[in-house]
């Protein structure tokens, strides 16, 4: 989805990007809701930390900070 919609558009950071017709969008997993709303205040931030250095968010890199947290 994210490929598709950000094809001749451009690519912003934390999942937000615009399509060809200047339209913004953010494509978000909901995995990263479930993550980030974790009672372990740790691993919250640990994903919110690694979420911010992203453009397109990555699941895998959000599990990774979420399993390190």
């Amino acid at each position: 989805m994210w490929e598709k919609l950000s094809e001749g558009g451009e690519k912003e950071q934390c999942g937000w990007l615009k399509d060809k017709f200047g339209i913004s969008w953010q494509i978000v997993p909901t995995v990263l809701g479930e993550m980030v709303q974790n009672k372990d205040a740790k691993k919250s931030e640990s994903v919110i930390k690694a979420m911010l250095q992203m453009n397109k968010i990555d699941i895998q890199d959000l599990r990774k900070a979420y399993a390190g947290g």
